[in-house]
């Protein structure tokens, strides 16, 4: 019983610090540049996409879960994915296994967006 929870812990403890470790890497390549951050988003997915490419990225999904596969980066690696296991079904396959693995998390965020635009009043920033 305590070996359970002692690997529960471990797995957020893990995760926490894969997913920590690539937020700190984007707050510093924030403070330390002067790129936008659509330019950063950009640049973290196809990092993603590429280590997922390179077969990099995966051994850190194993490892870390959830603390690899929220942030951006995460992203791009489901983008390669399923382009990677389309592309066997041929071009055509590569391109919408891209679309489809990445169609319920986006979605998702179009749905949840839609929904607080209609709950809330969006306000101008005000500089």
């Amino acid at each position: 019983m305590f070996a359970e929870y002692f690997s529960l812990i471990l797995e957020f403890v893990k995760a926490f610090a894969v997913g920590g470790l690539i937020c700190a890497i984007a707050q510093v390549v924030i403070n330390f540049t002067d790129l936008t951050a659509g330019k950063i988003l950009v640049t973290f997915m196809l990092i993603g996409v590429v280590l997922q490419g390179l077969g990099l990225y995966q051994p850190l999904v194993d490892f870390a879960g959830a603390g690899a596969t929220v942030p951006i980066s995460g992203f791009g690696y489901l983008l390669a994915n399923g382009a990677i296991r389309g592309a066997e079904r041929g071009f055509f396959g590569a391109v919408t296994g891209a679309l489809s693995s990445a169609s319920a998390g986006v979605s998702a965020a179009v749905i949840f967006s839609f929904l607080m635009a209609m709950l809330f009043r969006s306000k101008s920033k005000k500089s």
